[in-house]
């Protein structure tokens, strides 16, 4: 009886002989435009926030929120086995660049 797995590709050809890996790969290209097309609309609603906290007089940063958030989602992470210290890093990185935005459009309302 034949063998239902496929081989495994040579290791001195390219990876894109590879048709498992072509496929996971495709997998992750997929997944990359998903996060960059979420990752635009949360800017597009944060720029709405720093223009509102600009008319309003609030300050670009909100510390207790951005302690709840990382709180919040280091949790998630970890109900969903992603690592809490990577997750925080990179909601750090997005917060760091959500207030940049807000100071902005606080000089500019200013």
């Amino acid at each position: 009886m034949p063998s239902q797995t496929q081989p495994l590709p040579d290791p001195s050809s390219p990876a894109g002989d590879d048709p498992v890996l072509a496929e996971f790969r495709k997998s992750i290209d997929n997944i990359d435009a998903a996060l960059i097309h979420i990752l635009a609309e949360r800017f597009r609603i944060t720029q709405a926030v720093g223009k509102y906290k600009a008319r309003a007089s609030l300050p670009p940063a909100d510390p207790g929120r951005e302690q709840l958030q990382i709180a919040r989602l280091r949790k998630l992470s970890e109900e969903a086995e992603l690592d809490p210290e990577f997750s925080e890093k990179f909601l750090r990185f997005i917060i760091d660049e959500v207030i940049r935005h807000h100071e902005k459009a606080q000089s500019r309302q200013g």
